[in-house]
């Protein structure tokens, strides 16, 4: 009888083991399964995260450029409290002069010559033929005994 039961042990030990491997595919199938369904849930969430996180991302760059910003505003700001710059301002911007005083405006009525660039300098010294005195001294004359006046640009504010 031990040999039958021997015998019977051992073929109901190889439908066992058999039992226990399917068990272990199965279950591993299971859990493949269980993977590839939570992949796939997931994955739309993932997407979702990383085009929240690039967003994010361009904000925060937005925002250290806003605050660049805010701090140069605040600095001309400063500047627009002393009032010499706002007198500085006023005189190049708006041409406003004090009572008294005369301005004049100078209009470059002479072009931009296009013959100037095919000019070639002289890398030669040139002595001057003319007295510098003279010079002056007949253009002060001129300037003195002309009948014009100089009209001023702008008058007073």
């Amino acid at each position: 009888m031990a040999d039958k039961a021997g015998g019977k042990k051992k073929k109901s030990a190889a439908p066992a083991s058999l039992f226990r491997s399917l068990q272990v595919s199965g279950f591993a199938v299971v859990v493949l399964i269980l993977l590839v369904a939570g992949v796939v849930v997931l994955s739309p969430t993932l997407s979702i995260l990383a085009e929240q996180q690039q967003e994010i991302a361009t904000l925060e760059a937005a925002l250290v450029e806003s605050q660049q910003e805010v701090v140069s505003l605040e600095e001309q700001r400063e500047r627009w409290k002393d009032p010499s710059f706002v007198e500085t301002q006023a005189r190049e911007r708006l041409l406003f002069v004090y009572p008294g005083d005369i301005t004049y405006l100078v209009i470059d009525d002479v072009g931009d010559d296009p013959d100037a660039e095919d000019l070639t300098i002289s890398t030669d010294i040139v002595s001057a033929t003319t007295d510098w005195r003279k010079a002056l001294l007949a253009s002060y004359l001129v300037a003195a005994t002309t009948s014009l006046s100089p009209i001023p640009a702008h008058g007073t504010p």
